[in-house]
């Protein structure tokens, strides 16, 4: 048998997974950006914000729908921690200086994919969520064994769910045009960064093979 990532989904084995799309890192008003000045908010994220409400939210409203037509699990990873004052937080986010509380707004999945009925939310506290939460655990029980991704930061915490999936024996399937960072050039180079661990397709290409399933 001829080993290879580049398969179509087997609906019954898959899963898609949002990561970090949330009020915090993709409402205007989330913590990461409620204190900037309008000008500078313009300069550092202006364009971020304009991808994300012209194509990538959009991408990602239609990557939810086939995959909740077509019977596949919809799970949600964001960054949230277990207590209100953060003390459970990795190292790296309490040197990074940010917290989203328990229970606060910052950390709930913003409206335009908001969580249906008891589609899974796993609140995690480090870049990947496969090191803060039980979601290999729970995949497994689910009879998962292919893995979509999509969300933010594509160089960041994409990246991470990315290789950790990888290493832990899934089947990754990247939807390059349902992810997002902060600057085409980060984007792009982490496109190409990690091609060698996931098979990469666009929201298009994706909810056609959802259709010939």
């Amino acid at each position: 048998m001829t080993l290879s990532r580049n398969k179509p989904l087997v609906p019954a084995e898959s899963a898609l997974l949002f990561i970090d799309v949330q009020n915090f890192a993709a409402h205007p008003q989330g913590a990461e950006f409620k204190d900037l000045e309008a000008d500078e908010f313009e300069e550092k994220y202006g364009w971020f914000f304009q991808q994300l409400g012209d194509s990538v939210i959009p991408n990602m409203q239609r990557l939810q729908s086939a995959c909740r037509d077509a019977n596949i699990e919809v799970m949600y990873t964001t960054i949230e921690s277990l207590t209100e004052d953060g003390r459970d937080r990795s190292l790296d986010y309490k040197i990074t200086g940010f917290n989203v509380p328990k229970g606060s707004w910052d950390g709930k999945v913003i409206d335009q994919i908001a969580p249906q009925r008891d589609e899974i939310v796993l609140p995690k506290s480090s870049s990947s969520v496969f090191i803060s939460t039980n979601i290999d655990y729970l995949l497994r029980n689910l009879g998962v064994r292919q893995l979509v991704i999509s969300g933010l930061i594509t160089d960041q915490c994409v990246e991470s769910a990315i290789r950790d999936a990888c290493d832990l024996g899934y089947l990754v399937t990247q939807i390059t045009d349902a992810c997002l960072t902060y600057s085409i050039e980060r984007h792009s180079r982490s496109i190409d960064s990690i091609k060698g661990y996931c098979r990469q397709i666009t929201t298009d290409q994706m909810t056609e093979e959802l259709r010939n399933a």
